[in-house]
């Protein structure tokens, strides 16, 4: 049970059913998880919607890596709402599911590719060391121009901060489910 009370869409306010048509038509006319959350305090819900479109649907970086760095985050949290939000998006974006199933087991998956294993080991190393090493970032640099690197490592800091509103707020998963053991 969340610890925020679903706003229903007629309480709205006109700022708030502005930014909810916003997030809806941004992602499958759904507005839940942090979102919901979020429209308790809309300039929040609007900056994030607008950060989160910028890196999921406007970045150079590929879907299938975008997809793998919210599970890896997901799973660092155990962000149970985000995993429900992106595993199924992340295998449709051509993650392989014995990949999708280690990180939710918490394993060193099995990398058939040179870019997964990369993305991998720098989310990994920030959020074990709240680093990035020299050779780290070079060896990011060699597989990924700067632009692309950035969005990937914003793309892990703005699922941090979803999964820490999902985390404190409890934001529920439908049909109670939990996702990661």
């Amino acid at each position: 049970m969340s610890r925020v009370p679903e706003i229903k869409t007629e309480k709205l306010t006109s700022v708030q059913k502005s930014i909810y048509d916003q997030i809806a038509q941004a992602r499958g006319g759904m507005v839940a998880g942090p979102f919901a959350i979020w429209l308790h305090a809309p300039r929040l819900a609007e900056g994030a919607n607008q950060l989160g479109n910028a890196i999921r649907l406007e970045g150079k970086l590929e879907k299938r890596l975008f997809e793998m760095i919210v599970l890896i985050t997901a799973r660092h949290w155990s962000a149970q709402y985000a995993w429900f939000a992106h595993e199924q998006a992340a295998l449709a974006a051509g993650l392989a599911p014995e990949l999708v199933e280690a990180l939710r087991n918490r394993r060193v998956p099995n990398f058939t590719r040179d870019d997964e294993r990369v993305i991998y080991e720098i989310v990994t190393e920030l959020y074990e060391s709240r680093r990035l090493s020299d050779s780290s970032f070079e060896r990011a640099r060699l597989h990924f121009d700067l632009e692309v690197l950035i969005e990937a490592i914003t793309a892990a800091g703005f699922y941090t901060m979803a999964a820490m509103v999902i985390n404190a707020f409890d934001a529920p998963v439908p049909g109670g489910r939990q996702p990661l053991p």
